[in-house]
């Protein structure tokens, strides 16, 4: 058996690292933490290859290439750290899909190479490869394996990519990234320069009013995977689907603006919705 000291540096990773909700939540069963803990490793530091740091966008499509390729190489065998060994033990042990892994990464270089996104459905490929993945990862992780629940678990888990893209409108714009469809920007009459200007129109308002409609019916839909959950996993999904759905209220709240405000969860609010939770 894999020594526990492998999934040590993973599991510091996971607790030391922002996110919305935290990665290892007391939801979480102790003996899978270590687990979500080594994927998490993996997108997270794929994803920082992809946004963190001042490299160009050849040095960081290299260094992306570099960690797939060191990935095919350890899943053959050819660990190089810690982490890698201990990934490919939980991938082993519970017999995750491993293209699931490699979609994270299409995701990732797609961040290096496409800024803009021509109509919804262009987004929801995006979502495809950058969110529904870790799902899924997560129902086998529960040994949940049926298409249903996959099917049901893509519908939250793009809503939670979705929620992301309006919180942090702001963010991906300095990045040079806008996730809103071109077509529905023309649409609405918001162009680039309104974003530049920082202008919190009414045009865009009424285009983000939009497509925060649809992103909670995504998590409507979505909460039909419950039916197949128990547990602790139950919780943890009831959990950040409300995490989902109160940033889409904190947006609504502050009249679609963020593209000057960034709202977010309090340590507070975290804990109400737990309680919360605790009585669905």
């Amino acid at each position: 058996m894999l020594s526990e000291d492998f999934y040590k540096q993973a599991i510091t990773f996971a607790k030391t690292h922002y996110e919305n909700f935290p990665v290892i939540s007391f939801l979480i069963p102790k003996e899978l933490q270590k687990h979500v803990a080594v994927i998490y490793w993996f997108a997270r530091t794929a994803d920082d290859i992809a946004d963190e740091g001042n490299i160009t966008e050849e040095e960081r499509l290299k260094k992306l290439i570099g960690f797939e390729d060191n990935f095919t190489s350890a899943l053959n065998g050819n660990q190089q750290n810690d982490f890698e060994t201990a990934l490919v033990n939980t991938i082993n042990e519970k017999k995750l899909t491993t293209s699931l892994f490699y979609d994270l990464l299409k995701a990732f270089k797609q961040d290096v190479t496409k800024k803009r996104y021509k109509d919804f459905s262009d987004v929801l490929d995006y979502c495809k490869h950058s969110a529904n993945p870790v799902g899924r990862l997560i129902l086998e992780l529960f040994n949940i394996r049926n298409d249903e629940s996959f099917f049901l678990s893509d519908k939250i888990c793009t809503a939670l990519q979705l929620t992301n893209f309006w919180q942090d409108l702001a963010i991906d714009l300095k990045k040079g990234r806008i996730y809103l469809p071109e077509d529905e920007m023309q649409k609405f009459g918001v162009d680039e320069k309104s974003f530049e200007l920082k202008e919190n129109s009414l045009n865009l308002q009424q285009l983000l009013r939009h497509n925060i409609s649809r992103t909670e019916e995504l998590f409507k839909e979505g909460r039909g995977l419950l039916k197949y959950l128990k547990g602790k996993l139950k919780l943890e999904i009831e959990w950040t689907i409300l995490g989902g759905e109160l940033i889409l209220k904190k947006i609504k709240k502050i009249d679609y603006n963020t593209i000057n405000i960034r709202p977010t969860i309090s340590k507070t609010e975290y804990l109400t919705l737990a309680i919360k939770t605790s009585f669905i």
